[in-house]
């Protein structure tokens, strides 16, 4: 297009800038499953953050309401962890079904993981752990914590196409494990009550023979529409969810509930039970861990051994130090603060990368206050600090503009210099002897439900057995318990006397 004098138009001109609406470009929708956590983007590129109420109805999961944080503290006699109480563990599924059980029955099976990528957790890796570890004191519960050394090794190798680079070898995955292994028990587990293990070191006998048959129940196509896979994915990856979705089985573990497995060698022919089988389990998860156990709760009814409906507690993820939109990541260390970073090096990641909500200037600020809601440090203090009361007044007092950026990462660098100092001074007490015990199978000692009589179903609920019509007498077989005497696992509790 020309101008009156002849001359092409500054916009059509050879090496003019392109317009904004040039620049424009398609927004992403933001991606959330167990390999990819983004918030997407907007049409100018800009980093969105994570929209988890959208992602909640996407994978039609019910919220964590207020009802059900008040059925908790009714149940456990304690309020709910500040977690719960501010909303950043959100979300579930068949929390209420939990809850009921252990009203009924006295336990449940707690059961977590920790993929192992480095030598050393960072703080978003602590936060689930810090949150399980809550549950068990409060519901005196087994606990198992699944070290995922194959998966990473698999993923790793999966994105550099197979080939074997420094640093990605199976060793270097045990190794990584061990060491998060150290890590996990130095945020104060109950060992009496804990068992850990690496997949590459645990894996046989009834965990194997749970893998094997689940294999059987899932599709490639199930796989791939679960965790994002297509047909470049290498074989490792596409099998594992099975792995992942059988840990949480209790058949899996018998010597934890002082059964048999099954070794030849060493004269131990133990089967799986339907009993063990019926114990349901809690999984406390980031959100992203959802599609595995999507597939687990669709086939759990399926197995010779059928479980109940695996029941989940969901989590937010703690932000990147650049802001919302992503999570901490362990391959890039300006975006997490580890748990092996020195006070030194904590400071200087806030300080230099924390993304702020503050105003631009200081006249800004106080003029129009901050945005608590975007600011990485006060995000990291809705985490680690335990009173509200406090929190809010930080929040408060930011918001009016009374409080400046610079100070309220003073206090972010204070508390997660506190919360990491101590979790080191407890890291280097925890020996190679002290995690053998740890990860050694032995039978689990717990009390559950102080109120009643612990026990479990003889089995699974009728709902989730194949081949059963629901029945009223289906029904009450299915709800026939099964004593405490008869669960050797737990020791009979002495009455109190006055």
């Amino acid at each position: 297009m020309a101008t009156s004098n002849g001359q092409p138009h500054t916009a059509d001109a050879v090496g003019a800038p392109p317009s904004v609406a040039a620049i424009k470009q398609a927004a992403q929708e933001q991606v959330v499953d167990p390999y990819n956590v983004s918030g997407g983007t907007d049409e100018h590129g800009n980093t969105k953050a994570i929209d988890y109420e959208a992602l909640r109805t996407k994978f039609n999961t019910p919220p964590l309401t207020e009802e059900l944080l008040q059925r908790f503290e009714k149940v456990t006699g304690k309020p709910p962890h500040r977690l719960m109480r501010r909303q950043l563990f959100f979300s579930h599924r068949d929390f209420d079904k939990i809850l009921d059980h252990y009203e009924k029955y006295g336990f449940f099976m707690l059961y977590t993981g920790r993929g192992p990528s480095s030598d050393s957790m960072h703080l978003g890796h602590a936060v689930p752990f810090l949150f399980t570890k809550e549950l068990q004191e409060l519901f005196d519960i087994p606990l198992v914590i699944m070290l995922t050394d194959d998966e990473k090794f698999y993923h790793t190798r999966n994105k550099n196409h197979g080939e074997a680079k420094p640093g990605t070898m199976v060793d270097d995955y045990i190794q990584f494990a061990l060491q998060n292994a150290k890590d996990i028990i130095a945020l104060g587990f109950d060992q009496k009550k804990t068992f850990i293990y690496t997949d590459f070191t645990y894996m046989g006998g009834h965990f194997y023979q749970n893998i094997a048959e689940f294999e059987t129940l899932l599709t490639v196509n199930q796989v791939r529409g679960a965790m994002g896979f297509d047909g470049s994915t290498n074989l490792g990856l596409n099998s594992y969810p099975a792995k992942q979705c059988v840990a949480a089985f209790p058949t899996s573990y018998p010597a934890l509930f002082g059964r048999d497995d099954w070794d030849l060698v060493n004269d131990k022919l133990g089967r799986r039970t339907k009993d063990i089988a019926a114990i349901p389990t809690l999984i406390p998860c980031a959100i992203d861990q959802e599609p595995y156990f999507r597939l687990l709760r669709d086939n759990c009814g399926r197995m010779e051994c059928p479980s109940p409906k695996t029941a989940l507690i969901l989590s937010k993820f703690l932000t990147a130090l650049q802001g919302p939109g992503g999570k901490m990541s362990a391959s890039d260390p300006t975006s997490a603060i580890f748990m092996s970073d020195t006070p030194n090096q904590i400071k200087n990641k806030i300080n230099k990368y924390a993304f702020s909500g503050g105003g631009a200037t200081l006249e800004e600020h106080k003029e129009n206050g901050g945005n608590p809601d975007v600011d990485v440090a006060f995000a990291y203090l809705s985490y680690f600090l335990e009173s509200d009361e406090e929190l809010k007044e930080i929040e408060t007092s930011y918001r009016a503009g009374t409080l400046m950026t610079g100070d309220l990462k003073k206090k972010c660098i204070a508390e997660l210099q506190k919360f990491i100092g101590d979790f080191q001074e407890k890291r280097s007490q925890v020996t190679h002897e002290v995690m053998k015990a740890f990860m050694t199978p032995r039978k689990l000692e717990f009390s559950g439900n102080p109120h009643i009589e612990v026990s479990i179903p003889a089995e699974a609920p009728v709902d989730v057995q194949p081949g059963k019509k629901g029945s009223k007498k289906d029904k009450k077989k299915a709800d026939k318990e099964v004593g405490k005497k008869d669960l050797p696992m737990h020791e009979k509790k002495e009455e109190p006397t006055s």
